[in-house]
């Protein structure tokens, strides 16, 4: 029986792989899995080696406080996928954890075929990695077309795949429209402890400012399996009649669908808010020590990937000193009160969105490129 090891890093990662598993399985039952996963993975029946929260680390900072447990860990996973002996180590984004593994695997194991999803942003940073990566990745996944002169350039076999989140889907089954409140706005505050510390005081504190102001919405926070217990009590603290919280996935499509408004960290979510047409603002905030070393190398002007795609600022960004109570309160107040500039988003967002999608989606797409390396 073939055999796949699934590596990821974090929630986000952990459902993109699981997304492509499912999508494999319809076409080859008969593959054994392991993993470094979560509740997606688990979901469908892939077994964790450890809990994932165990290498969920976000910035530069937390990986050098962290050094010798991520370091131990590392070593720990590499172990587990060599006692697995699996014909392929297919990686899923998290390329500071991910990455270190494969290329340690593959120079013990240059018969394990290494197959990574999500390649890393080179072309907003250290394109040189591209060169390193050729050594120990036989095939990289890209999510974005534009990706694929950087890999073609240093002839690292690729596939661009589409992002799993830009799929048709299929509606869902259960109708919860009528079980939801009216004039909600999501938010997204993140799934990484660290940026839920930064993010949820200042978007609670939005939120008291608009009720002072009598604007009346209900406000849900979309939160992981691995952050609902934080969000939970930061909301509870505050006591806030009009916020509510959700963790599971149907729901939180529903909830997207039937939201005027999105207040989204920078991520890949916010292209799951994008497709679904909803008018949004991205906050991003980190510690200023890792905004300086991000700043010195980063080569892009925008944090949003519409925005970068477009080289223009067509959903607004409020990031580091302008990601704060007052400046969210200014921006959603005026998007809410001018339609002619949401609707001028959402066409020119729906356009970049069209630009994406691969021919058939992208799930089937890396599940064909993982089968291709099973015959």
């Amino acid at each position: 029986m073939k055999k796949i090891f699934i590596l990821t890093g974090e929630p986000s990662g952990d459902k993109l792989a699981a997304e492509v598993i499912k999508e494999l399985k319809k076409i080859k039952n008969d593959i054994e899995y392991l993993s470094v996963g979560g509740q997606h993975l688990n979901s469908i029946g892939i077994k964790s080696i450890y809990d994932q929260k165990d290498i969920t680390y976000i910035a530069f900072t937390d990986i050098l406080l962290n050094i010798f447990k991520i370091k131990n860990k590392i070593n720990e996973t590499v172990k587990k996928i060599l006692d697995f002996n699996p014909d392929i180590l297919f990686s899923v984004d998290s390329p500071d954890f991910t990455l270190r593994v494969s290329k340690i695997i593959k120079f013990k194991r240059p018969d394990i075929k290494t197959i990574h999803f999500i390649a890393p942003k080179v072309w907003a940073w250290r394109e040189g990695r591209v060169k390193k990566m050729k050594s120990y990745l036989d095939h990289i996944l890209l999510l974005f077309d534009f990706e694929k002169k950087y890999f073609e350039k240093e002839k690292l076999k690729n596939t661009f795949v589409g992002h799993p989140i830009l799929d048709n889907t299929k509606q869902e089954k259960i109708e919860i429209n009528k079980l939801l409140k009216d004039k909600i706005i999501s938010i997204f505050p993140g799934s990484r402890l660290s940026e839920l510390k930064i993010h949820t005081p200042i978007l609670i504190e939005f939120i008291k400012k608009m009720n002072a102001k009598k604007i009346n919405y209900n406000y849900i926070f979309h939160a992981t399996q691995n952050s609902k217990e934080y969000l939970s009590l930061i909301i509870k603290k505050n006591n806030l009649e009009n916020v509510d919280l959700i963790s599971n996935e149907n729901i939180k499509i529903a909830t997207i669908k039937k939201s005027v408004f999105a207040i989204v960290k920078s991520g890949t979510v916010s292209l799951e808010v994008c497709k679904y047409g909803i008018p949004s603002i991205i906050i991003y905030k980190m510690n200023f020590i890792n905004f300086l070393i991000a700043k010195s190398f980063l080569k892009i002007k925008f944090a949003n990937m519409i925005n970068i795609i477009n080289d223009k600022e067509i959903i607004p960004e409020l990031l580091q000193n302008e990601c704060n109570s007052d400046e969210i309160y200014r921006a959603v107040n005026y998007l809410l009160n001018k339609p002619e500039l949401i609707n001028e988003q959402l066409k020119k967002v729906n356009k970049t969105i069209e630009g994406l999608r691969s021919n058939t989606s992208s799930c089937y797409e890396a599940s064909n490129v993982l089968l291709s390396y099973l015959r």
